[in-house]
């Protein structure tokens, strides 16, 4: 589960369910309203939090564990990376229409790094400024 905090009030707020075993990272779009887990078990997980507390939707890019999720800040962009050794790019859009949905659509599978003792892809991490993405792997 992935649970919310308000520090002011220091009360929990809510509790996301996943339904996953082991969620292995989690990004929050620049917006602040929606949220991305990568889990062990091979999904992305997207959450829109004025939605509901079930996933949004569910990304099943990746044969293996997810290990990396990442927005960028400026571009409606996200990246997801495991030990498949592959990095999916996808465009998610956000809306500021309350009653539009986000729109999520994979753009581009990016493969190069090689396996080394079941490890893949680590970490992806953008650029600030650029639509440039960083990977590193085992």
């Amino acid at each position: 589960h992935v649970r919310v905090y308000d520090l002011v009030k220091q009360e929990l707020t809510k509790k996301l369910m996943s339904g996953a075993k082991w969620i292995s990272s989690m990004a929050i779009h620049p917006g602040g309203d929606n949220v991305l887990t990568g889990t062990y078990d091979k999904k992305v997980q997207w959450y829109d939090l004025d939605l509901s507390t079930l996933p949004y939707q569910v990304l099943r890019y990746h044969t293996n564990a997810v290990r990396d999720v990442q927005f960028h800040k400026r571009y409606p962009l996200f990246a997801s990376c495991g030990d498949d050794n592959n990095i999916t790019v996808s465009h998610g859009m956000v809306y500021n229409d309350l009653l539009q949905n986000p729109l999520i659509v994979p753009v581009k599978k990016l493969s190069g790094h090689t396996k080394y003792d079941d490890f893949g892809v680590m970490t992806v991490m953008w650029h600030p400024t650029q639509p440039w993405l960083f990977s590193a792997g085992a």
